[in-house]
């Protein structure tokens, strides 16, 4: 009995859904004409240079941090950078995405 109300229930809710959105004519776009346009402009006016100023932003920003940033002093603490098995790649011991300036090896840094 369930089963067949809710069955009856969804092909009604379905089917007027289906009206709703199908309907075309005037009373379907009243009041809307020239919306696309209108955020077209905003995207292409606003949002893209908002994007190309927050970039410029922020290079600026990392680029006053990587001048007076220092790399700290190597400290060969037993619990880091243990290697119990090689790398699949290259000589074993650099990781996958190793940097010579920021990563160090089990040793200390590699300059």
């Amino acid at each position: 009995m369930a089963s067949q109300f809710l069955r009856l229930a969804g092909t009604r809710t379905n089917s007027a859904v289906r009206n709703y959105a199908s309907a075309h004519g005037p009373s379907a776009t009243a009041g809307h004409d020239g919306g696309g346009k209108r955020w077209k402009m905003l995207s292409l006016l606003v949002a893209i240079p908002g994007v190309v100023l927050c970039w410029i932003n922020s290079y600026q920003k990392e680029k006053e941090h990587h001048e007076h940033h220092v790399r700290p002093e190597f400290v060969a603490y037993s619990h880091l950078r243990l290697r119990s098995k090689a790398f699949p790649w290259g000589d074993g011991n650099h990781t996958l995405f190793h940097n010579k300036a920021v990563n160090a090896l089990p040793e200390g840094y590699e300059d």
